[in-house]
Parts: C-alpha cells; structure tokens; sequence
C-alpha cells in the first residue's frame, strides 16, 4: 500500500508563484511514475504534469512553460513549482503515483490552490 501527503497550496494573486510537495511512503518499489492533476469545480479530472523515476517529464499545454515539476526519489517526494499562475490555475490539485510493475495507482488527498485578486 502507498500514501501520498500533499503539502502546499492556498491563495496567491495572479502572477504569483506557489509550490506544491507529495511525499510517498509504503511500497513504491524502484519504478513509479508520479505526476499532478487538478479539478476545477464543475470539470473533470485533468493532467497537470507527470514525472518518471529518471526524470522524463510531460505537461499539459496550459502549463508548459509556467509550471514544473521535480521530484527526489531518497525522499519518495515529486514537487511541483508553478509560476506566473493565472485565475484558470484555481482547482484542486491531487498528487498521483503509478507504480510500473504492478500498474496500481495511489491518490492524494487532494489540496486547494486559489488564484484569485
């Protein structure tokens, strides 16, 4: 079993920068894939970003180049550093984490970013 603790979040003004940590603990095994999502009210689930244990990362078009994500595999623990955040930026973000060998996947408990005047 793994848990995933987010830390982070809250409210910040447009353009401002906020950072978000997951910290994993239980059996990850070596591989696993650990990334960000986030739900606005009223929409579905999104991507946000993804990154593998060697450190290949993805990003959703609406974040590239704002937001990255990082992650320190002797700590279990992916961050994730978002800049330049816009009022669109505003939902629930939820740490996930995909173990390769055994395809399981772990959720967060979800933490609430705010970009807001």
């Amino acid at each position: 079993q793994v848990q995933l603790v987010e830390s982070g979040g809250g409210l910040v003004q447009p353009g401002g920068s906020l950072s978000l940590s997951c910290a994993a603990s239980g059996s990850t095994f070596s591989l696993y894939i650990m990334g960000w999502y986030r739900q606005a009210p009223g929409k579905q689930r999104e991507l946000v970003a993804t990154i593998t244990s060697s450190g290949t990362t993805n990003y959703a078009d609406s974040v590239k180049g704002r937001f990255t994500i990082s992650r320190d595999n002797a700590k279990k623990t992916a961050y994730l550093q978002m800049n330049s955040l816009k009022p669109e930026d505003t939902a629930v973000y939820y740490c996930h984490l995909l173990v390769v060998v055994t395809t399981y996947n772990y959720w967060g408990q979800g933490i609430q970013v705010t970009v807001s005047s």
